[in-house]
C-alpha cells in the first residue's frame, strides 16, 4: 500500500491508526490505495499488537419530547462518524438513569473488551465518573465535571457564552426587560445558561429581579411560564429560554401578546429551524471529534495529559428575534 500510494509505511500506519494526524491530501491518497488493493484490517491481529479493541461505548438517553432529544442524536452521529475515521467502533446502549447506566457499565466491561466510554449529560456529584475512575476505566465526558474542573478529561460547550450572546443581541435591539425561562436551580447546564443571561443584564445596568421563571423542560411548561411573565404589571419585552422546547412553548404565548414578543431558544434543533425560532447553536460535530481526540490521548497513557476543551456556541438569528 505504501508503494502504491507513494508514501512511507509509517504514513500508512498513521492513516489506519491515527488518521487525524495525517494531512487530508495524503490521507485521501492512502485511502484510495486501500480501496484499490482491497485491503481489510485484521482486527484480531491489531488488538493483539496494540492491546486495544478499538471499541468505545456511549449511552442513548431515553426519548423525551422529540425536540431536545435531537441534540444528543446529532452528537452521537458525529461521535460514530469521527470514531470510525479514527479506527474506532461505537457501541450504543440505553439506560433510564445514572444508577442503571453504571449497572450497564459493569455488564459491558464483563462481556466486551471495551477501550473506554464517552459520557454525556454530566451534573453535580455525578456517580458515573466516580465509578469509572475508581476502577481505572478510561473515559471522557461531553459535559463538565461541575464540582471539580480538573477531575478528568472533558469537552463542553460554553452555555453562559451562548446566552450572553443572545442577551446582548436583544439589548442591542432596544430591549431592557428580558425575561428568562429555565430549569430549576442545581442543574449544572441550566445554571450555566442562566448565568449568561443574568450577568449580561447586570453588566448592562439592568436589574434581572423578577424576570426569571424556573420549570422542568417541555413545551407546555414554557408556555405557562411565558404567560406568567407576560402577565406582569411591567412585562418583559423579550424572552430567552434554556432550551428550544421551552422556547417553542414561550413562542405560543409570545405570539398571542400585543405586540408580539421576540423569543430566543437554545440548541438550534431542527424544529427551531422549521418554525423560524432564533436559537443558540452548539458545535456538536466538533464536540464529538474532540471527545474522540481526548479519549485517544487518555488511552495513549500518562505521558499525555490532555486539557479540557470548552467550545463556543453561535447565535442563529431567525424571524422570532
Amino acid at each position: 500500500m505504501a508503494k502504491h500510494a507513494r508514501v512511507s509505511r509509517q504514513t500508512v500506519s498513521n492513516v489506519l491508526n491515527a488518521p487525524h494526524i495525517v494531512r487530508e491530501e495524503t490521507r485521501r491518497r492512502v485511502q484510495e490505495a486501500i480501496a484499490a488493493l482491497g485491503y481489510r484490517t485484521n482486527q484480531a491481529a491489531r488488538q493483539m499488537r496494540t492491546g486495544r479493541s478499538r471499541l468505545i461505548a456511549t449511552r442513548i438517553e431515553p426519548t423525551r419530547d422529540g425536540i431536545n432529544g435531537s441534540v444528543l442524536d446529532r452528537f452521537l452521529h458525529g461521535l460514530t462518524e469521527t470514531g470510525e475515521t479514527a479506527g474506532y467502533r461505537t457501541m450504543l446502549f440505553t439506560a433510564a438513569d445514572a444508577e442503571r447506566e453504571i449497572a450497564v457499565y459493569d455488564d459491558l466491561l464483563a462481556s466486551y473488551d471495551l477501550d473506554g466510554f464517552v459520557l454525556t449529560g454530566t451534573d453535580h456529584g455525578d456517580p458515573r465518573t466516580t465509578w469509572l475512575a475508581e476502577r481505572g476505566v478510561p473515559f471522557v465526558t461531553f459535559g463538565r465535571p461541575w464540582d471539580d474542573l480538573d477531575a478528568h478529561c472533558w469537552v463542553d460547550v460554553d452555555g453562559a457564552a451562548g446566552t450572553a450572546q443572545a442577551t446582548r443581541h436583544l439589548l442591542a435591539s432596544g430591549h431592557r426587560r428580558i425575561g428568562w425561562i429555565g430549569w430549576p436551580a442545581g442543574s449544572g447546564v441550566g445554571d450555566d445558561r442562566r448565568a449568561g443571561w443574568h450577568d449580561t443584564l447586570r453588566a448592562a445596568g439592568v436589574d434581572p429581579a423578577g424576570l426569571a421563571r424556573e420549570t422542568v423542560d417541555g413545551i407546555p411548561h414554557g408556555e405557562r411560564c411565558a404567560g406568567e411573565l407576560l402577565a406582569l404589571a411591567t412585562p418583559p419585552t423579550a424572552l430567552l429560554c434554556a432550551s428550544d422546547s421551552l422556547a417553542l412553548g414561550a413562542l405560543k404565548a409570545a405570539c398571542a401578546s400585543e405586540p408580539p414578543v421576540p423569543v430566543i431558544g437554545f440548541d438550534d434543533t431542527p424544529v427551531a429551524a422549521a418554525v423560524g425560532l432564533t436559537s443558540v447553536s452548539q458545535p456538536l460535530g466538533e464536540a464529538a471529534a474532540r471527545c474522540v481526540d481526548l479519549l485517544t490521548a487518555v488511552l495513549d497513557g500518562p505521558h499525555r495529559t490532555p486539557g479540557p476543551v470548552l467550545l463556543q456556541p453561535t447565535l442563529v438569528r431567525r424571524r422570532s428575534a
